[in-house]
Formats: C-alpha cells, structure tokens, sequence
C-alpha cells in the first residue's frame, strides 16, 4: 500500500474552506434581514401606539399623517434646511480641523505635548456645560451653533487619526525607506492610507456627535430647526408631530453614516482585496 505523499497530507491538514451552500442563508441577504426588522418594529409600534394613550405614544400611522401634513405646510422642509446649514459648516471643519490636529499631534511630539491635555480636558467635559458660555461667546445664530457642534463632534476625528497613524507598524516604513522613498511619499503613499480606516471610524462617530450638538445648539440658542420644532410641540403635547423630527433626524443619521461607510469603501479597496486574500 503506497504512502501519503508529503501534498496529500498537507491538503488533509488544512480545514476545508465553507462552501457556498454551507454559508446560512440569511448572510447573503442582509438588506431582507434588515427589511423584515423593520416591518417587526413598526408593526409592534402600530400595535401599542393604538392601545396606548396618544398622550404618551403615537402610532406609526398617525405620525405619518402628521409628516405629511409639516410636509405640505413647508414647515418640515424649513425646518430641516435650518438646521443642515450649521450642521454643513460644522461637520466640514470638525472633519478638516480633526485630521488636521490629528496628524500634527501624531507626526510631532512637541505638538503632542502641548495639545494632548486641552483635548483630553475637553474631551472628558460635557459639552451641555459649555453651552450657556458658548452662547455668551458666540451669540445664538449659526455662529453659536457651528462653535457647539464642533465642540461636540472635533474630538473623535482627533483622536481617531492619532491613533491611526500612530498605529502603522515601522516595519512597512522601513521597507518604504529601503526603496528610497522620501518622507512626503511615505506618509501620502503609506501612512495616510493605513490611517483611513481609523480616520473614517471617527468620521462616523463624529456624524452621531455632529447631529447631537446642532440639535442641542436648537435647544438652547434661537429654537429654530428640527431641534425647535421638538421643543415646539412638546410644549404642545403633540405626540406625532413630535415625533416627526425626531424620526427625521434618526434617518439623517442612518443617511449620512452609510455615505461615510461608502466613501470608507472607496479609499480602502486594498483592505478588502487582502481580507479576501486571506
């Protein structure tokens, strides 16, 4: 009887690859998982809505009806335009202003030294302390709202691109200084796009922290936008049409992280084609 050969034995030793009709079903169509988890929640919301007292929950159907009736006024439409203006501004230099401080404090020590504990202190206060000073400041027009958005939203970006550029092991440097590339090539052709995936991480928690400041900025400065109408009619106890901002902001969220998650796609191909590599 012939011997394994010395192939045949590393073949039986490597752990078969799953194929196609082994992978479960459900992980190939994940907009039909999303799709069935939505018509779930909403059902169930229709459900209690009617059985609840409409002081307290509205149903999906009746907000509806209210959404098209702030759409038909113009009142939504307004109301949602006033609150992307600052919102516009104040994403664009939370981004640019985070990646900018970001790799300053990772390329310098020095810089890192002087700015490490003004970001950490900020960081670490809550940012509705600021805002009765912010206001002082800035005033209550898109001035005051831009200054307690970024006061919100900066620091993810910062901290995120430090530690992404920070994080580019020195080996891949060394092989680019090998092959004598300079020190502009390195960082535009090798530390910068090791760096996006954590740049685009703090994007994304940046959009979440940018919604949560314009919206307290509404709040607390002149109550206009999506953030006014929410305090508008909670004065007035009008549970759907409450709850029409609210599901609007919800869906700007959900609008504007999947952009970033596109974009992140479009500047990380080669992180793809290595995990499928691998």
């Amino acid at each position: 009887m012939n011997s394994p050969t010395l192939a045949s034995r590393q073949a039986a030793a490597q752990p078969a690859r799953p194929t196609p009709a082994s992978v479960k079903w459900w992980t190939a169509r994940p907009n039909l998982i999303r799709t069935i988890s939505l018509a779930a929640f909403l059902l169930l919301w229709e459900y209690l809505g009617r059985k609840i007292d409409p002081l307290f929950l509205a149903p999906p159907s009746r907000i509806f009806d209210a959404a098209v009736e702030l759409t038909a006024s113009g009142e939504l439409g307004a109301a949602l335009v006033a609150t992307l203006h600052p919102f516009l501004i104040g994403m664009a230099i939370s981004i640019v202003g985070g990646i900018v401080l970001g790799i300053a404090m990772a390329q310098s020590r020095l810089v890192e030294y002087i700015l490490d504990p003004f970001v950490n202190a900020f960081y670490a206060i809550p940012r509705i302390a600021l805002v009765p000073l912010i206001m002082l400041w800035a005033g209550l027009d898109t001035t005051g709202k831009v200054v307690i958005l970024v006061s919100n939203a900066i620091f993810p970006v910062i901290i995120n691109t430090y530690s992404g550029i920070r994080d580019v092991r020195g080996s891949i440097i060394e092989v680019g200084t090998a092959y004598g590339a300079t020190r502009s090539q390195i960082f535009f052709k090798i530390v910068l796009p090791s760096a996006v995936p954590f740049i685009m991480t703090g994007i994304r928690l940046t959009v979440g922290q940018a919604i949560i400041g314009v919206i307290v900025a509404e709040f607390f400065t002149a109550q206009t936008g999506l953030g006014g109408m929410i305090v508008y009619y909670a004065n007035l106890f009008a549970t759907a049409k409450l709850f029409v901002p609210i599901i609007v902001i919800g869906i700007m969220g959900v609008v504007l992280t999947e952009l970033v998650q596109v974009i992140e796609r479009r500047f990380s191909r080669w992180r793809q084609l290595e995990q499928n590599r691998g």
